[in-house]
């Protein structure tokens, strides 16, 4: 059954807050997509091409999936063909102001709402079989209904489209190239990596879903299992079939080109698992490593030519799907943005030009922060530092959402008071002074050995770059959820922060703080608990830097 959802309370918020960080350009294509949320689609006219806003896409199972379409009018026997695969919460009108570039430059361009959302019918099926199956309806829709040559075809998405795009190209041999932006690799360690549900983000995409969509009922009760610590193996069943770092051989041996995009301040869908699944990738690809929170850049920047992204998405599908010789491929495979400065590219992931240095943890002293220093410590008897639950501290991951729009499109980073950071609820350990900038590029890793007082906990780490003020920015971040420990027993914890490019100045220190609360996941527990870290002689508490 076809229907209009209920979006106004998502559209009144983003009026709200999105006008105040971008430009007056971005705006305008904004106001525009909000128009399409309210039923009044903005069909640019022109005279390169036509449209039909009602398409109607047969599924396998009966349903219809609803979709709009732009053809070029230069008269051409066949035409490269690209599909758009709407966002979590959006429709098939999310692209309006992307077809028209394309279809000016020659390609079909077919946009459409999976099951679930817009007008199609169904329940959202979270990128399952059923997602991929009407993938390949689409492609046929289109092969026997309009001028496409079947050899150059291309799927493109925004975050959930960018998803089902990559499990596409694992099961549909016509999908040629693909453009993939604030993308996954595995959907278990973005909603729970290192066993730490995702609290704000999986809440939000569960009522951005109620809100605008259909849901499956499985959605909810898989993320409900997570945020109660149950019934876990079977709910990482259900995120691993959902994961294209699962099905990274079937999207080599089908060859498609893939280009991915991932922000690194995106805390939905980290950046981790995307250079995983790149890494994985045998054939053509190209990686963009952005700054900013999920999907936000992406969106702002349709219809600019300037976008980094966007411009990449271009000469990807113009190189792949009609052979123009425009340099993405003599490209760097990889360019990564650095927080508050410019684009780098290297060769490949992981970096050459980049090499690990170790800094050794070192017990707290009366000063309240323990040293981070280049050579280990071994104390004559085993010691300990303790932290312990209950508060949060002036630690964090910031605003959920607003922070990372903030510090991308403001240059307004994220801080915190070293001083200020309880010494109960946290631990802090500084490094010395540094004499040159210090340019991190990749994964900072933290390995300790603790002792919860409880079988359940969680950690949270945070590197910063401090001035000599004692305010500390954040450089990245990540959590770590204790489950089934027991008690009173040492154990090892390895973490992995999330990636990072980030240029600590000379004549600045880093920071690392361990707490136990952050707004962005949920506590495995709510009992009151302590974590003991552990020092002797035969244990070596780090951190690894990537620095280049």
């Amino acid at each position: 059954m076809n229907q209009c959802r209920p979006r106004l309370r998502l559209i009144h918020v983003l009026l709200v807050l999105v006008p105040l960080f971008v430009s007056s350009q971005a705006n305008a294509h904004l106001f525009d997509l909000f128009k399409s949320f309210l039923g009044m689609p903005v069909f640019k006219e022109s005279p390169k091409y036509t449209t039909d806003d009602n398409v109607i896409i047969p599924t396998y199972d009966g349903l219809e999936l609803h979709g709009n379409i732009f053809v070029p009018t230069t008269g051409e026997s066949s035409y490269p063909a690209i599909i758009f695969i709407n966002s979590w919460a959006f429709d098939e009108y999310e692209y309006l102001a992307e077809a028209k570039r394309f279809s000016e430059d020659g390609y079909v361009v077919l946009s459409y709402s999976t099951r679930g959302f817009g007008q199609s019918d169904g329940t959202i099926e979270t990128a399952g079989p059923e997602d991929l199956a009407d993938v390949s309806a689409v492609i046929d829709y289109l092969v026997t209904r309009y001028p496409v040559d079947v050899e150059a075809i291309g799927v493109s998405g925004i975050s959930y489209g960018s998803g089902i795009s990559l499990l596409s190209a694992a099961v549909e041999p016509r999908i040629k190239a693909v453009s993939a932006m604030s993308t996954w690799g595995s959907l278990t360690d973005s909603l729970y990596g290192n066993r730490a549900t995702r609290l704000v983000w999986g809440l939000g995409l569960i009522g951005a879903g109620e809100i605008t969509g259909n849901p499956n009922a499985e959605i909810n009760q898989h993320y409900s299992d997570l945020l109660f610590q149950r019934n876990i193996a079977e709910g990482r069943g259900w995120f691993e079939s959902r994961s294209p770092i699962n099905y990274v051989d079937q999207i080599n041996a089908n060859g498609a080109a893939i280009h991915l995009s991932s922000n690194l301040g995106d805390n939905l869908f980290q950046s981790n698992s995307v250079l995983k699944l790149y890494e994985g990738l045998t054939g053509p690809k190209k990686l963009d490593l952005n700054q900013g929170t999920h999907f936000v850049g992406e969106v702002i920047g349709m219809g600019n030519e300037n976008n980094h992204v966007w411009s990449n998405a271009h000469d990807w599908f113009d190189y792949w799907l009609k052979g123009i010789d425009n340099g993405i491929v003599e490209k760097d495979r990889v360019e990564m943005e650095v927080k508050f400065g410019d684009y780098e590219s290297f060769a490949d992931w992981p970096f050459d030009e980049v090499t690990d240095r170790t800094l050794y943890l070192h017990e707290k002293e009366y000063d309240g922060d323990g040293d981070m220093l280049p050579h280990p410590y071994a104390p004559w008897w085993p010691k300990t530092d303790t932290i312990y639950s209950g508060l949060d501290t002036f630690a964090t991951s910031g605003i959920p959402i607003l922070s990372y729009l903030a510090e991308d499109k403001l240059d307004i980073p994220i801080v915190s008071s070293m001083p200020l950071i309880s010494t109960i609820n946290a631990i802090r350990w500084e490094s010395d002074w540094l004499y040159e900038t210090t340019k991190l590029r990749g994964i900072p890793k933290v390995h300790l050995t603790v002792t919860p007082s409880k079988s359940r906990a969680l950690l949270v780490a945070y590197l910063y770059d401090v001035a000599w003020t004692g305010v500390g920015k954040l450089i990245t971040h990540a959590p770590y959820a204790i489950i089934d420990a027991i008690p009173g027993q040492k154990m090892d914890v390895d973490l992995d922060l999330v990636a990072t490019a980030y240029d600590v100045p000379a004549g600045h220190y880093l920071a690392l703080v361990i707490d136990t609360a952050d707004a962005l996941y949920a506590p495995p527990t709510l009992e009151h608990y302590n974590v003991k870290i552990n020092y002797s002689s035969n244990i070596r508490n780090t951190l690894t830097l990537p620095i280049k």
